[in-house]
């Protein structure tokens, strides 16, 4: 046996379904094994690779061992002369094994191999080849002296960022997404230390490689994509706790006493700094729009006041100032609770959300004002000067933080994609099922491949042109067709056009997801038909919270609206219903399988009343709303609550 392939997988299903593909698509000419060793996954990745994978040796753990642990499991099992340590969330050129076992073969003094590595932009990743982090070169990566000075031999240790891409080199860090050992050297260095759970075990087992008397390389003869923690969030605080900690391990084994507490001392500076900047960052966005909000409305509120006061009773101090602070904190309130309930402090909001929160926020302080007391009733033309003041002020405040990069903001709603596909008609009309399930919408321009003879999807050339159908089409994103265009190819192109402004997806064959990524700063991304499901954790509980508030407003002011109702009996015993759970408010019919998740409905969901597709894939709380306005006098019908 040559090559012994281990990936190690957690919760990564189509990321790894990818992977496995294109390791097969490499592995033809070389006598090899494959091992999966799944750490207790939850997405179904298990019966995925024992379905369409059955050649791989599957390892299933019963909980999370860690990346080392699970590591060693598959190495203690391998039998090849090569030992490949590989991510799930990575692909792989059809000679990228030939080439690299040939050079191992070659150089008997290589220990370690790692390879150029890509983004799924195509952006090349700086990881592929670094430095040992001693003391001294992880303190000019943190202070920035290596990103000011990345040509310098003593700033620039920590990526060898002085060292060509594609050029072959000797390194000392090898990275842990694709490790190529000898077995023999691991039976002489030992196997990953299982002190590491998750990074830091890559560094830890490089040096002990060279500590062993071999070398390790850089090998930029072939290229991989690598998308990028996509099993672990890199940009979160668990995760830079995690490595730090595993750097903290590393120098307490490996350097002396003195190198080891200054190496502790700078880590521990490091984390405590991180921490507090990305808390502060996050509290900072999480309260920046809505104390924005009440200040902007506030100061609305107090300028048409006093503008009415000047103008209609020339008297500054008209209104007492009593009944104004009683009532005003209340309307602002309901703006607030409006604006969260809706949407509009969810990432990526739009203006279009914004609006209709505001004019539904608008109306419920109007209907608020008009069942208040006589005595702290103002002026209404101060509420609807008000309401107007916020209708304006607030889209423009949130399109200034857009401009100045503080906010993700849309004037639009997803706007549609334009997509060109490389791949055969087959599996681009597969490709054009997937997009017509997800949310954002897609115009799909064409494809480029061979011609076909009852090809629905117009041709737009050969796939050797897809540079020049893209200069003339423009599209936002090229998905290529893994069954049909070659990895080696795939990727030769995602790097030609690295800095063109346009998105790269790769969909494996017969998967139901799409897998890319915009850049090296991002994770891995994913298209898949429930992104925004109505079944997932976060919408059944903002869905609960809308039921639990309406059905509460309903219930308090019923006496005025009672007389639309031809059984208020029914109507009413369904408000305490949905108080208390037993109903939703609306619903949709789902396959049996998933019908128990959601709750009986006083309302369904229906193809008249909007998209059910829409509402399944893409719930928000608005579709609720509406459904609900639209079919008020119908909240009187029985329905069964079981």
């Amino acid at each position: 046996m040559k090559l012994s392939i281990i990936i190690v997988n957690y919760n990564v299903k189509f990321f790894l379904e990818q992977a496995l593909v294109s390791v097969r698509n490499a592995v033809k000419n070389i006598a090899a094994e494959i091992f999966v060793v799944d750490n207790n996954s939850a997405d179904g990745s298990c019966e995925m690779v024992k379905k369409l994978f059955p050649e791989v040796l599957l390892i299933e753990n019963k909980e999370n061992l860690g990346f080392s642990k699970a590591n060693n499991q598959a190495i203690n099992l391998a039998k090849g002369r090569y030992i490949l340590l590989l991510n799930p969330d990575t692909l792989v050129e059809e000679d990228t094994f030939e080439k690299t076992v040939t050079f191992m073969d070659s150089h008997p003094d290589a220990g370690g191999l790692g390879v150029k590595m890509v983004d799924g932009k195509g952006v090349f990743l700086p990881e592929s080849k670094r430095g040992l982090p001693t003391p001294t070169v992880a303190f000019y990566k943190m202070t920035g002296l290596a990103k000011l000075f990345p040509k310098s031999k003593r700033f620039g240790k920590y990526y060898l960022s002085y060292l060509p891409e594609n050029k072959t080199s000797e390194i000392e860090v090898l990275a842990g997404a694709f490790m190529l050992m000898r077995a023999e050297t691991l039976a002489k260095c030992g196997l990953l230390d299982e002190a590491f759970f998750m990074y830091g075990e890559d560094i830890d087992l490089s040096y002990r490689i060279t500590l062993a008397g071999y070398k390790n390389y850089y090998f930029p003869a072939t290229t991989i994509i690598h998308y990028k923690g996509e099993s672990t969030k890199k940009g979160s605080l668990n995760y830079v706790k995690v490595f730090y900690n595993a750097m903290i391990i590393f120098a307490q084994k490996h350097f002396n006493t003195k190198l080891s507490g200054q190496y502790v001392a700078l880590i521990q500076l490091a984390i405590y700094l991180t921490a507090f900047i990305s808390a502060a960052k996050r509290l900072f966005v999480k309260i920046l729009l809505p104390v924005s909000d009440i200040l902007l409305t506030a100061i609305g509120f107090t300028l048409v006041t006093k503008v009415w006061e000047s103008i209609k009773f020339h008297n500054s101090d008209y209104f007492h100032e009593e009944v104004l602070l009683q009532t005003v904190p209340g309307f602002i309130a309901i703006w607030l609770v409006t604006l969260w309930f809706l949407g509009s402090y969810k990432a990526k909001s739009t203006l279009i959300q914004l609006v209709k929160a505001l004019l539904v926020g608008s109306g419920l302080v109007l209907i608020t004002y008009a069942l208040l007391p006589e005595k702290l009733r103002f002026s209404r033309a101060v509420i609807v000067f008000s309401a107007a003041w916020v209708l304006l002020a607030l889209p423009i405040f949130r399109i200034i933080l857009q401009q100045f990069g503080l906010l993700d903001f849309k004037l639009k709603s997803s706007s549609t994609k334009k997509v060109i596909i490389a791949g055969t008609d087959q599996e681009s009309q597969r490709v054009v099922k997937i997009l017509a399930n997800l949310a954002t919408k897609f115009t799909v321009l064409g494809r480029v491949g061979q011609a076909e003879n009852k090809g629905e999807l117009p041709l737009l050339s050969s796939f050797e042109n897809l540079s020049e159908v893209y200069r003339i089409n423009k599209p936002d994103e090229i998905i290529f067709c893994l069954n049909d265009v070659n990895s080696s190819e795939i990727i030769k192109t995602i790097v030609l056009m690295a800095s063109e402004p346009v998105s790269f997806k790769i969909a494996a064959y017969n998967s139901t997801g799409i897998i890319g990524s915009n850049s090296s700063n991002e994770s891995g991304e994913l298209y898949i038909p429930e992104v925004n499901s109505v079944l997932s954790e976060s919408n059944l509980a903002l869905k609960r919270s809308f039921d639990i508030i309406f059905a509460t407003l309903l219930l308090l002011f019923f006496p005025f609206y009672f007389f639309i109702f031809q059984q208020k009996k029914i109507a009413l015993r369904n408000c305490f219903f949905v108080l208390l759970g037993r109903k939703t408010w609306v619903r949709i019919n789902l396959p049996n399988s998933l019908a128990n998740r959601l709750k009986p409905g006083v309302l369904e969901y229906t193809s008249e009343t909007g998209k059910p597709n829409n509402y399944i894939r893409n719930y928000s709380v608005w579709l609720d709303f509406i459904t609900l306005a639209t079919n008020f006098t119908r909240i009187d019908k029985p329905t069964n609550t079981t």
